[in-house]
């Protein structure tokens, strides 16, 4: 007898098999035959939910954002962990640093995936932004940071953030060195805060 699924009960099971094969397989190596064979669905259901592998890999991608947005969320929404401190471990929940992160950037950073990398420059940004902002507008209450927007200050760092230290983007230790130096001065500046005051906390960020 025939199981039926709900929607979004097979739309999961979709995704756990594929999520699984790319970073056993690979992207590339991945076929959605391989997908078919291990979900035991007809093509018809799979393309009713998914009209590409590339489909797949974006929904793959909008379900690890979001597991990330609300790991992040629980620290930065954590008015008990002073401002500086909730910053630093904000930003660093925010890693990719597991198998499926590895695989998913690998994805992204490839020049045919350039819209897809875009879109999820575009989730993050826009979701992380409004975590960081609430941290900003405390530190702000807390006379830490001084500035009228916090938000558009929020926006400029973590844009040049994105674009100066993609994971693409290689530096000699000296350059990289002076980038995180000039980019913790800069955001202390944009942020109206003391000079140094972020040095500590913004450093970490950095080590890997």
């Amino acid at each position: 007898m025939r199981v039926v699924k709900e929607a979004n009960e097979r739309k999961n099971e979709i995704l756990d098999v594929a999520e699984r094969l790319f970073c056993t397989k690979g992207f590339e190596q991945t076929s959605t035959n391989d997908i078919l064979n291990e979900t035991g669905i007809a093509r018809g259901t799979l393309y009713y939910h998914f009209k590409s592998k590339e489909d797949i890999l974006d929904a793959v991608i909008e379900r690890v954002t979001n597991q990330i947005v609300a790991k992040a969320a629980v620290i930065a929404l954590d008015d008990d962990i002073p401002v500086l401190e909730r910053l630093t471990r904000t930003v660093l929940s925010l890693n990719l640093d597991n198998e499926l992160g590895a695989m998913i950037m690998e994805q992204v950073h490839k020049p045919q995936n350039a819209l897809l990398h875009q879109k999820l420059e575009e989730r993050l940004l826009g979701r992380v932004n409004k975590l960081i902002t609430r941290i900003a507008e405390d530190g702000i209450k807390q006379g830490i940071m001084h500035t009228e927007y916090p938000e558009e200050a929020v926006e400029m760092i973590m844009t040049y953030s994105y674009d100066a230290f993609d994971s693409t983007k290689q530096y000699s230790e000296p350059e990289k060195t002076r980038k995180v130096m000039a980019f913790v001065y800069h955001t202390e500046r944009v942020l109206g805060m003391n000079e140094g005051a972020l040095l500590d906390a913004m450093l970490p960020l950095f080590e890997k």
